[in-house]
């Protein structure tokens, strides 16, 4: 008899783990409380950072590394460029030291054997004019890494799961689960569908604490502003002159995106953001534009009136130690959940699947060392949470 999993979630985690799956020879039926892609979840967007730079944690600056060859064959395979590889800017308003969340960062590179290059103020300004050089005065160029098309990745990992023949529910918002005899065994929708499975993955993003309540001492949803703007001069501040960036990222959390040939501007600060309801309202900040207005006078003067056009609220699933959570409930046989993205989570996402998978299936996976079931008083002394 063929095995089956109900996957509770149609975002980055939950695809890849029903698209690995389904690979497998499961049968796979993926439930989301709306759309595929969902217009309020957070891997549905124009672009998400993809880089390997994480300062001195060497463990996902590997994992990253792998995930980059499963970008390679995603753009390959899929005949679309969704991966697009402009390289990563990372500068610091001081000298990089010792410690230091770039130097970390460029050295491990270094060790790695990555074609990294060190930037100066003189060489800020000749090769990305549009940087205040005399803020930005250190950092370095890595040219392994660049930004996803996200909303597009999602949508075409469902239409790989269609084609292999899984079952993607739309607009069937999870009401509870089903158990016997102390085991999760499927799960029941608002519109009274009961959906069975040997296991099921939850894999809800902001919504997972607030489905599994056991959870919530671990993971809470926290909601970050982005905004687009409009620029004018389009080549100033597109590749090679305006790559992704980080703005001396670990002390601002600012980081940023090339320009879109229509001149659409993204940017997103990774800060600690408001602990609120993904379900409830969403209106940015009243703070947050003008926040955003001070870090262009100071990082981009060409961009200081530069009109903005969008605004959105994204929802970080944040873990207590910033790790992902990808495990089997050791208190609910049966279920698994994979979640706690924490802001850092979709780059990784052609690794995601086989890690998810694996603890479904009781695989032992060493990508998974950091992501297991854990107490918040476990808190490692890495700083995982990156943008």
């Amino acid at each position: 008899m063929v095995a089956s999993v109900v996957v509770i979630g149609g975002g980055v985690f939950g695809l890849t783990a029903a698209l690995e799956m389904r690979r497998r020879g499961w049968e796979v039926t993926v439930l989301d409380q709306g759309p595929i892609p969902h217009p309020d979840a957070s891997s549905t967007d124009i672009s998400k950072v993809l880089r390997m730079d994480y300062g001195a944690d060497g463990f996902y600056m590997d994992l990253m590394r792998r995930a980059f060859e499963g970008w390679d064959e995603w753009n390959a395979g899929w005949g679309e460029t969704l991966y697009r590889e402009t390289g990563v800017l990372m500068l610091s308003r001081a000298e990089m030291a010792p410690g230091g969340y770039e130097h970390e960062s460029f050295r491990l590179l270094q060790e790695r054997g990555l074609a990294v290059e060190r930037m100066d103020s003189v060489e800020i300004r000749r090769r990305f004019p549009a940087w205040n050089a005399d803020r930005y005065v250190d950092g370095y160029f890595n040219p392994r890494g660049g930004w996803a098309a996200s909303g597009r990745v999602v949508a075409r990992l469902a239409s790989e799961i269609r084609e292999a023949g899984g079952a993607l529910l739309e607009s069937a918002g999870f009401a509870g689960f089903i158990k016997e005899g102390g085991r999760v065994t499927g799960v029941r929708t608002e519109r009274g569908d009961r959906i069975f499975g040997d296991h099921v993955v939850l894999a809800a993003g902001a919504w997972t604490p607030f489905l599994h309540p056991p959870l919530q001492a671990v993971m809470w949803p926290t909601a970050q502003d982005v905004f687009h703007f409009q620029v004018d001069d389009v080549e100033m501040y597109r590749p090679p002159r305006f790559p992704v960036y980080t703005a001396d990222v670990s002390n601002t959390g600012w980081y940023g995106f090339p320009a879109k040939l229509d001149g659409t501007l993204k940017v997103a600060n990774h800060g600690p953001g408001r602990r609120i309801d993904p379900s409830g309202p969403r209106q940015v900040a009243d703070r947050s534009l003008p926040n955003y207005r001070a870090f262009f006078e100071d990082t981009f003067p060409g961009l200081a009136g530069a009109p903005r056009t969008f605004e959105r609220v994204c929802f970080y699933a944040d873990t207590f130690d910033g790790d992902f959570w990808i495990d089997r409930d050791p208190e609910n046989p049966g279920l698994v959940v994979a979640s706690g993205g924490s802001g850092h989570a979709f780059k990784f996402a052609p690794v995601l699947g086989a890690i998810t998978a694996d603890a479904v299936e009781g695989v032992p996976n060493p990508d998974a060392s950091r992501f297991g079931w854990r107490k918040a008083g476990q808190l490692r002394t890495e700083d995982a949470r990156n943008a």
